[in-house]
């Protein structure tokens, strides 16, 4: 079976990984140079199932309304003249309701509970290394109002048997010594069973040993369009038309199936062949800078509440990734954002880093809605099929979300329960959420 995958990031690479494991004839498209050099290059380095929870949450409209009014603010909004900008805020909006938060919570909680599982046995497979640590994130709360409000997610965490463990503000150098030295948090919630690491360093090593099962990589090299015939069973694409440069040779490739794991540029992409996907850019930050004084470093992730930033350790450099701006494809870097990084950086883990030196860096994140990633086959199309949408999760869903799909145009059963992840879902109304421990994985699993 000859299957293109379109996208070179960590989910088109983990796709890729296990469709040539799987004994398929694969071949990946990437318009930049190498594996994992937009969305997947420096982000936060979080791969956190307990935190996979949707944006849209009751209570998100009013509180990001008090943010825009903040100067270091994690959320930011600026209109980018598109309607479709608009149709999806409006979209957002409507799955700010505690039912559909709970649908859209057991499912996000499903993918990425399934991932951790798939990327534990790709390490022990591969034996891949990618400044991975198993230390866990610690949440750090600075008001007691959101240690009180850590209540609800702790209810989700034990309907979902996730282990965490609540602490108090001295406790917390329990788990992070470092911040023995941060002054003005009440507590913090700890979950052990989260994990860290260089989503780049992975992506281009998984993309090695694909490579070596097979594996084709064309780089440098973008998607003009998707050919596709209709047959009396329903349409199907018959390959890409693909362009190697900016004035390079177009080529017609052949698939028997096709994966569409291009992120933000996805639903341009698809557009063509009467699909409206609602996964919009957003856009977050980082900085990655070298480890002054290891003892000042977090061990591992900490994640600071009031400013939806993360600080997590990678080998002899750490990252500070985090905020989101609603602004297009915009790809500038905004030096206030810099500023907010570094504020959070110091008042945490002041003289751990050395902040001058750190590069900065900005990629867009392909959101949903309701937060839950696009996951199974393009409705009206026989084999195409769609791996796109993770939000400010991709990391942390790649290796379920490529294992899932794989099963899928390999004609196998997957593992967990995917009838509800696909584009389908925005036509309906969202079905009550399965009790916990239910649905989860299919039977056969």
């Amino acid at each position: 079976m000859k299957v293109i995958v379109l996208g070179g990031g960590v989910i088109g690479v983990t796709t890729a990984y296990y469709l040539a494991r799987g004994g398929a004839e694969v071949t990946v498209i990437e318009r930049q140079s190498s594996p994992a050099l937009e969305t997947s290059f420096a982000n936060a380095g979080q791969i956190s199932p307990g935190y996979s929870t949707p944006w849209a949450a009751p209570g998100i409209p009013l509180k990001a309304l008090k943010w825009m009014l903040q100067r270091h603010a994690p959320f930011r909004l600026r209109p980018d003249g598109s309607l479709f900008q608009l149709r999806w805020m409006a979209m957002m909006l409507r799955n700010c309701t505690s039912a559909r938060y709970a649908v859209n919570k057991e499912r996000m909680m499903r993918v990425a509970e399934y991932s951790r599982d798939c990327l534990r046995q790709l390490r022990a497979d591969t034996g891949i290394a990618y400044d991975q640590r198993t230390l866990g994130t610690l949440q750090v709360f600075r008001s007691t109002k959101q240690l009180q409000a850590a209540q609800r997610d702790i209810a989700v965490l034990e309907a979902c048997h996730v282990p965490y463990r609540l602490l108090h503000a001295d406790e917390l150098p329990q788990i992070e010594p470092a911040l023995a030295h941060a002054r003005g948090l009440t507590g913090g919630l700890h979950l052990p069973g989260d994990e860290t690491g260089d989503c780049h360093l992975f992506t281009t090593r998984l993309a090695d040993i694909a490579r070596g099962l097979g594996a084709e990589f064309l780089f440098d090299t973008t998607v003009r369009r998707l050919r596709h015939e209709n047959l009396p069973e329903g349409q199907r694409i018959t390959g890409a038309e693909v362009q190697t440069g900016a004035q390079g040779e177009v080529r017609r490739l052949h698939a028997d199936q096709v994966i569409v794991a291009l992120g933000c540029a996805s639903r341009e992409l698809l557009q063509a062949l009467g699909l409206d996907l609602p996964v919009y850019p957003v856009k977050g930050y980082s900085l990655t800078a070298p480890i002054l004084d290891a003892e000042r470093a977090p061990r591992s992730t900490v994640l600071d509440e009031s400013y939806k930033i993360a600080i997590t350790r990678l080998g002899t450099r750490i990252r500070v990734g985090g905020m989101a701006e609603l602004a297009g494809y915009d790809l500038n870097l905004n030096p206030r954002r810099r500023a907010t990084l570094e504020l959070v950086t110091q008042s945490l883990l002041a003289g751990a880093a050395d902040l001058p030196a750190a590069s900065f860096w900005t990629g867009l994140r392909p959101m949903t809605p309701d937060g839950t990633p696009i996951l199974g086959h393009a409705p009206g199309w026989n084999n195409l099929l769609l791996n796109t949408g993770h939000g400010t999760l991709g990391w942390t869903m790649a290796a379920g979300s490529g294992k899932l799909l794989a099963d899928l145009a390999l004609g196998r059963r997957p593992d967990i329960r995917s009838d509800d992840l696909g584009p389908q879902r925005y036509r309906r109304a969202p079905q009550a959420a399965l009790p916990v421990g239910q649905g989860q994985r299919s039977a056969h699993a």
